[in-house]
């Protein structure tokens, strides 16, 4: 990234938007995750299903930042919690999805966005920095899943074995992916 570069991004983060493109930007990254969701592959031997929503959560906190990041994921939670059909379809929705063996994730997903937005909002965006930022929103990811399985299924063996295992190949993919795009975007806004 040459110096101009640099110059011009930091300069675009600090160019103020009005109130209602803030508005607008929160409520499509709340939108993308939402349709992320719905892109789920059930898997027989879990009941949580493989779903792109924790990817838009990391890409949304990557490029929007901690603050925006946080309240499009809250936001997604709120459209789930008043039925709208948000959540992946593997779920029975609304607020049974909240209380249900993905639960602990969902609930994760405001913090999850918060995380890798801080993180990857401070200095100069590089791809190494979204990586750590992807790498340590994962982790919270996986703490707030984790725990809430634990809880249901008074187990810690059987809680990562259900909700850990199945998924670390595709969380590398998903967190190197929004690493790499993120990168992209945050140029774009």
């Amino acid at each position: 990234m040459t110096k101009s570069n640099a110059i011009a991004i930091r300069q675009n983060a600090a160019r103020p938007l009005s109130l209602t493109k803030q508005a607008g930007i929160v409520i499509c990254a709340s939108a993308v995750i939402a349709v992320c969701a719905r892109l789920t592959l059930p898997l027989p031997f879990t009941p949580v299903p493989l779903t792109l929503a924790n990817f838009a959560v990391l890409l949304v906190g990557m490029v929007l930042g901690s603050k925006r990041g946080f309240a499009a994921a809250a936001l997604y939670l709120a459209w789930g919690a008043m039925g709208l059909p948000v959540f992946t379809s593997a779920g029975p929705g609304g607020v049974a999805q909240l209380l249900g063996p993905t639960g602990g994730y969902l609930w994760s997903y405001p913090l999850v966005a918060f995380i890798a937005g801080a993180i990857a909002e401070r200095g100069i965006p590089t791809i190494t920095r979204n990586v750590i930022a992807g790498i340590c929103a994962d982790v919270a990811l996986f703490v707030g899943g984790i725990s809430w399985l634990v809880i249901m299924t008074r187990s810690l063996r059987s809680a990562v074995v259900f909700g850990l295992y199945p998924f670390l190949f595709a969380e590398i993919m998903k967190v190197a992916l929004a690493a790499g795009l993120s990168r992209r975007l945050q140029r774009s806004l």
